[in-house]
């Protein structure tokens, strides 16, 4: 039996990356298409989307690359993407599974420059990953030579074809070498999809990875809902999720033991108590993760499909997807662990715009509405934690006992008005429980289709955001901004920076205007006439525990 990436064929190399990316085990479209594929055979395949088609083609035909250098304009694998979005997703998986085989990979797409395009592919790069349109438009102005290709992959051809891609797919297969090999994985396979196969492939491999049927009645009680957000906002998006909601406890799914880890340390930072199980712990490890979740002590498990298999905890309140799952089939296991012994459970799945099919398939297969929801607003949270306050305070007051704290309210009453006693100690209540809540708000895309001969602004993106893409607050008159140089990725809080400036440079905090919180550094609006002070005493202290770099915004001029 098949178990890990080693037993497929795949180099050391390769493997040795994907265990570094945290991969544990190979999907069945990996099973099933690898061996295929390196032993240089056409193969046809019919999965759905994200069931891991991306390494079922990109991990094969990295390892049968030319160990030459490439050509000017000559790729040795051309891939076909019917969006841009997943078109620089192939192209990133190639990159990060062949970077220590030194392969060269650009994706192509309408919308970005030309001139940007036609100078990486005259460096030269082993794999193009591509929309057919914008192949096609390099093809007819000599910037992109098929002539050198040992491998074509259509990837979702069937959305290429609703798409109206016929024709240009049509026209690049027919100018590819006719000794090449070709793959071709669809979602279904419909008449057309046969006849391009019939046409273009030899003698291919089919692969056929079969929907799991779900049973009659086998569907837990869960309220579904998805939320669309950009790969660099999703972590922030799920700490304003996490607020709103208030899970007793979560269990959240990530891809890899890598991702797992990255997720646990940023919600740790957030001030959630959070365990880890992935398939590189041990088996004590695990027990104790697994002892102080059933003890209460955790608030959120995140964890990969493997490492949870057989988890079986009633007190799981919500199932989060922080990715869109592999297939339906795991969609459906995953959401089975909450909505226990009749009690409703929340299964919330974050998904990149392109996602779109992904979300229709878990649909089709569980025959039940997955809501796309809005993303909650700051006041949306505030109202919740204000909401959760009352609760707590009414709580307190039904549990009697409440004598030995009179005797402040009646000295206090001799000098302020009994409402503004009772409001503030609403207020230290409030904050003293709930802690600060982020200011910025943030972007939520829509699912998008590109189409041909239309030029769209991509949602997604491949490299950090700056503050200029993340779109930044025009300043109010009399405002400065100061930078700080530590972001997400440091676990910089809004509550950090405004502790800060009102402790070390002694200002009331309503001085303080917007917030912005980007991965690598943060921007703090002041008033104008304060802002040398602050630099000053937020040099002369430490943040997070650590000196920080911190100037005026280069964008900030002085007013």
């Amino acid at each position: 039996m098949i178990s890990s990436f080693a037993d497929l064929g795949l180099s050391p190399v390769l493997v040795e990356a994907l265990t570094a990316l945290g991969y544990e085990e190979p999907t069945p479209v990996q099973q099933a298409s690898i061996p295929h594929l390196l032993e240089g055979r056409d193969i046809l395949a019919q999965a759905a989307t994200g069931t891991g088609k991306t390494a079922a083609f990109a991990l094969p035909l990295l390892q049968r690359l030319p160990k030459t250098a490439p050509e000017p304009s000559k790729p040795a694998v051309l891939v076909l993407t019917p969006t841009r979005e997943l078109a620089v997703q192939v192209a990133e998986a190639f990159h990060r599974y062949g970077r220590a085989l030194g392969a060269l990979t650009v994706p192509i797409y309408g919308g970005q420059e030309f001139s940007q395009q036609i100078r990486v592919l005259r460096r030269g790069v082993h794999v193009v990953v591509a929309t057919p349109g914008r192949a096609l438009d390099h093809m007819r102005r000599n910037t992109l030579d098929l002539s050198g290709l040992m491998a074509v992959v259509l990837d979702e051809a069937d959305e290429m074809l609703d798409m109206g891609f016929a024709d240009e797919i049509e026209a690049i297969l027919e100018a590819a070498p006719e000794v090449r090999q070709t793959a071709l994985f669809s979602a279904t396979m419909a008449p057309r999809i046969a006849k391009i196969a019939n046409k273009h492939l030899r003698d291919p491999a089919r692969v056929l990875v079969e929907r799991e049927a779900t049973a009659a009645g086998e569907m837990p009680k869960v309220r579904q809902t998805a939320y669309v957000v950009a790969r660099a906002q999703k972590v922030a998006a799920l700490g304003r999720v996490l607020d709103l909601e208030s899970p007793t406890l979560a269990l959240i799914f990530c891809r890899t033991r890598n991702e797992v880890d990255a997720l646990a340390e940023s919600l740790g930072g957030r001030g959630y108590q959070v365990q880890a199980l992935h398939g590189g712990m041990t088996q004590d490890q695990r027990e104790r993760v697994m002892k102080r979740t059933r003890a209460g002590s955790v608030d959120i498990l995140v964890a990969t499909d493997v490492a949870a298999r057989g988890l079986d905890i009633e007190q799981i309140t919500h199932v989060v997807n922080f990715n869109v799952p592999e297939s339906p089939a795991a969609y459906v296991h995953r959401i089975g662990r909450t909505g226990r012994a009749g009690r409703e459970g929340v299964a919330i799945t974050f998904a990149e715009p392109r996602e779109h099919r992904m979300l229709k398939n878990i649909e089709q297969l569980t025959r039940q509405k997955v809501e796309v929801a809005r993303l909650p607003t700051v006041l949306d949270v505030r109202n919740k934690q204000l909401e959760v306050t009352r609760a707590t305070i009414t709580e307190t007051i039904l549990a009697g006992d409440l004598d030995s704290y009179r005797v402040i309210v009646e000295s206090l009453s001799d000098e302020h008005d009994i409402m503004d006693i009772a409001t503030a100690a609403v207020k230290l209540a409030h904050q003293a429980e709930m802690g600060a809540v982020e200011e910025a708000e943030l972007e939520q895309p829509e699912l998008q289709r590109e189409r041909p001969g239309v030029s769209q602004r991509s949602s997604g993106s491949s490299g950090p955001r700056s503050r200029e893409s993340a779109g930044p607050r025009k300043r109010s008159v009399g405002m400065s901004r100061i930078y700080i140089g530590s972001g997400r990725k440091d676990n910089m809080r809004p509550a950090d920076l405004v502790g800060a400036i009102a402790n070390e440079a002694k200002l009331d905090a309503k001085q303080i205007g917007s917030i912005e919180i980007s991965d690598r550094f943060s921007l703090v609006e002041l008033p104008e006439e304060l802002v040398d002070d602050v630099i000053a005493a937020f040099r002369a202290t430490k943040i997070k525990g650590k000196r920080q770099t911190v100037r005026r915004d280069l964008a900030t001029k002085r007013g």
